[in-house]
């Protein structure tokens, strides 16, 4: 398996760093845009709560960007993270392919 060793961006640090930052929004403000608690954005600031389809297509809408663009960056987090955890990068190796 084919992986960075180096973590992607997270999907909390994108919303912030990329998205709050420099469009001078709070938490509260995304909130309310999106139509959610403001503590289901903070769960997905901090890296506590992972991106949904329901989610993606919101932060799609308020950001004006594609659910892809969530749903990819929640995936690239998910899988290095499965493979750069050793107990379940051990249970992922145990796998093998079905001879045809």
């Amino acid at each position: 398996m084919n992986i960075t060793k180096r973590q992607p961006v997270s999907v909390g640090e994108m919303i912030t760093e990329e998205f709050l930052v420099p469009m001078a929004l709070t938490q509260g403000q995304l909130a309310e845009a999106m139509g959610v608690s403001r503590k289901t954005v903070n769960e997905l600031c901090t890296n506590r709560r992972a991106i949904t389809a329901d989610t993606a297509l919101m932060l799609a809408t308020v950001f004006k960007n594609s659910a892809d663009f969530w749903l990819n960056l929640q995936q690239r987090n998910d899988v290095w993270k499965a493979l750069n955890t050793p107990k379940r990068r051990a249970r992922i190796e145990k796998a093998k392919p079905i001879a045809a």
